[in-house]
């Protein structure tokens, strides 16, 4: 059952109709764990066919309607206004994720041991994602979050100068994860290793 606040704003950007078939198809996607058009389609509860019942999906997911800004943004912000008291100290990930020939950058929200997407896309290409890719990504959902302590977090992809000091810009904390081989200017001129400095593994350091 999709909770209440969920319908109350999907009523307002979706016809009746429109409605009707997102309901169905997640209760589809649900029960068959699968997001294969072709699988949903052969399932699906509408007495046409099969190709029939494609062609609608098909429509359907085409709207203009259905973005990540229109349709999720909205019910996230109602999230956090409902569980987060302003100031709160909250986390997000940034992480890439590569299947084949599809590169998805995902940016989620740490949640009691969850993650929650916020905002997500494809890279053009394969392969680590570039700073360019992770900033226009998180500037998609750091408005979101102005009115909040902010700490990104990510893994060594992201052990970037560039990004931690546009990150520093923005006023966001953050905890990149660095190689211990890493060598780092402690002093002026002065360069040592991390694994060098007594510092465990696993041990974070927020800016």
């Amino acid at each position: 059952m999709i909770p209440t606040f969920y319908q109350t704003h999907l009523k307002k950007q979706l016809t009746s109709a429109q409605f009707l078939v997102m309901t169905t198809l997640l209760s589809v996607m649900q029960s068959e764990k699968q997001v294969r058009l072709e699988r949903l389609a052969r399932v699906f509860p509408y007495p046409i066919t099969t190709e029939s019942r494609r062609r609608k999906l098909q429509r359907f997911l085409d709207l203009p309607n259905l973005t990540i800004s229109l349709i999720w943004f909205p019910l996230i912000t109602y999230w956090l206004t409902t569980y987060c008291p302003i100031g709160t100290r909250l986390s997000i990930a940034i992480d890439r994720s590569q299947w084949g020939c599809i590169n998805l950058f995902m940016v989620s929200l740490i949640w009691e041991r969850r993650a929650i997407p916020l905002y997500w896309s494809l890279l053009p290409k394969l392969g680590n994602s570039s700073f360019e890719s992770q900033t226009t990504n998180l500037q998609q959902v750091l408005p979101l979050f102005s009115q909040y302590k902010l700490i990104v977090l990510g893994d060594r992809e992201f052990c970037s100068v560039d990004l931690a000091n546009w990150l520093k810009e923005k006023g966001v904390s953050f905890c990149l994860r660095l190689k211990k081989n890493l060598c780092i200017e402690t002093e002026h001129l002065v360069w040592q290793r991390l694994d060098e400095l007594g510092i465990s593994c696993s041990t974070s350091k927020l800016h």
